[in-house]
């Protein structure tokens, strides 16, 4: 069972072991490095708020200021709330807990109502926790960079939650994809100063030098890898110090990944993911561009070009274009005159109106923006539903594989070691992880429609017809795909005894 920050191990500190770990990330992030001119460009272009890649940028420096259309930037707003509202909304029950397969029928109705406690508590460490405001920037990050990490930890004694999540900047990572195509291996690097230091790792292991050289300037911040790496019993964490000889400063296991590494597309062969704006970039890049010209063309236009005879009188450097300025000429001389501007760019409103369409249908902000009717009908309700899993049905899948599933069991681990929820484990036989997002739910809908729809004609075939129908085990499956918890669903043993 693991801790809330890892255990230190009763052991000298293995050199070795530390420069082999530096070793394996450097070679990692060796591999990594052709990645990151590309993801530099996407940032710089439709997120230039987020400063993962900019090495010199500080709180609150101006950013994006040669970024000149914000049409990517506002579609991938809009997209990463999409994903928020349509995988984890805010407030809501958006996964649960049901009995496994391998149970039997009376041991799962038993189990039931203990399972939707522990999701009710879980959901209720949710609400209460940063995970919404964390989990829309790794959104933000995943659809910008393609690849999107949250850490799940468990915070200190007294908070208001018993969970604690940060999003992970993408420019920090370095990510190894073990033989199943999992992302098993994670590097972290950071720099902390002392006073962050001593918070993550044990004192005693820290370096005299770092000490010294942290106590003389406070503000000194000093590189650590941090690596958890699969080892087929659980995840093995430690914490590397980057600066002068190689000194392992922690090591410890979880059973549970902390580090929640997704990716929106994978590409064969490649261990980052794909993002939609990489798909993106060249209309973005063509569109920032056209708009930069439509405003020199503009400025152009307004202030003009002009050319004046040397005259000995006309100082140009002196002249100020503002109403009322009298300008000085000597007499016969031409004085001041415009330059006729060579041609026009009455074409690029053309190319800037179909370029800006395609960024927004690439981006989904044409397809999931919100709703600009007054009103909308039943079937346009479930029609709307099944567009959106239709287009992010295979991201969904990946989504719900390497984000929902890994970031439940990590929860359901801190949330049990703290006594919160009973000893029980999601291992998909005993007990099986549910989602119950919207867009996990419109799936559902559809095959409840279905079946609907084959009852209402049965039902008009004739009692006969209808007597085949098993009701009860309808009303049990249109119950489920309705999301309504198995504790309001009475069992077969009281169903049958009400009716004998």
């Amino acid at each position: 069972m693991d801790s809330p920050l890892p255990h230190t191990a009763d052991r000298p500190t293995s050199d070795p072991q530390a420069a082999f770990l530096l070793d394996r990330y450097a070679r990692a992030a060796a591999r990594r490095a052709s990645w990151e001119p590309l993801w530099r460009e996407c940032y710089e272009h439709a997120l230039p708020q987020h400063a993962a890649f900019d090495s010199g940028a500080t709180a609150g420096t101006r950013r994006g200021d040669r970024l000149y259309d914000a049409t990517a930037a506002d579609a991938v707003d809009q997209l990463a709330a999409s994903l928020l509202a349509q995988l984890t909304p805010p407030w809501s029950r958006w996964v649960g807990l049901m009995p496994g397969p391998v149970l039997e029928t009376d041991l799962a109705d038993a189990l039931a109502p203990m399972l939707l406690e522990a999701s009710e508590a879980f959901h209720a460490q949710i609400d209460r926790s940063n995970f919404a405001v964390e989990v829309h920037q790794a959104f933000l990050d995943v659809v910008t960079g393609g690849t999107g990490c949250l850490l799940v930890e468990e915070s200190t004694p007294g908070a208001p939650s018993a969970l604690r999540f940060t999003a992970v900047p993408l420019s920090d990572l370095v990510l190894e994809e073990g033989e199943e195509g999992r992302l098993d291996q994670l590097y972290r690097r950071q720099r902390l100063t002392l006073a962050e230091l001593a918070a993550r790792v044990p004192v005693d292991r820290i370096p005299d030098t770092v000490k010294r050289d942290g106590a003389a300037d406070p503000a000194r911040r000093f590189p650590i890898i941090e690596a958890v790496t699969a080892d087929g019993a659980g995840w093995h964490w430690r914490i590397v110090l980057e600066e002068g000889e190689p000194v392992l400063l922690a090591d410890g296991r979880f059973t549970e990944m902390p580090f929640i590494a997704f990716r929106w597309l994978k590409a064969p062969g490649e261990t980052y993911g794909r993002s939609p704006v990489m798909k993106a970039l060249p209309d973005i890049k063509t569109a920032n561009k056209v708009v930069e010209l439509v405003l020199k063309n503009a400025s152009i236009a307004v202030t003009g070009i002009w050319q004046a005879d040397d005259d000995g009188v006309l100082n140009p450097g002196a002249i100020r274009l503002v109403p009322g300025t009298i300008i000085p000429k000597a007499v016969g001389s031409a004085g001041l005159t415009p330059l006729a501007s060579p041609g026009r760019f009455d074409v690029s409103q053309l190319v800037l109106d179909d370029l800006r369409a395609r960024i927004r249908h690439a981006l989904l902000a044409d397809r999931l923006a919100p709703v600009a009717g007054p009103r909308m009908t039943a079937t346009e309700v479930l029609e709307r539903g099944a567009e959106v899993a239709r287009l992010l049905g295979a991201t969904f899948g990946r989504l719900q594989s390497e984000l929902l599933v890994p970031l439940v069991r990590r929860c359901l681990s801190i949330l049990r070691r703290r006594g919160l929820v009973p000893d029980i484990a999601a291992d998909g036989r005993q007990v099986q992880i549910r989602i119950l997002s919207p867009l996990a739910r419109a799936q559902a809908q559809r095959d409840a429609e279905a079946t609907l729809r084959w009852l209402e004609t049965v039902s008009s075939l004739g009692p006969d017809a209808l007597s085949v129908v098993d009701l009860p085990a309808c009303a049990r499956f249109l119950a489920d795909a309705a999301g309504v918890p198995p504790v309001l669903i009475r069992s077969l043993p009281a169903v049958e005894a009400t009716n004998g």
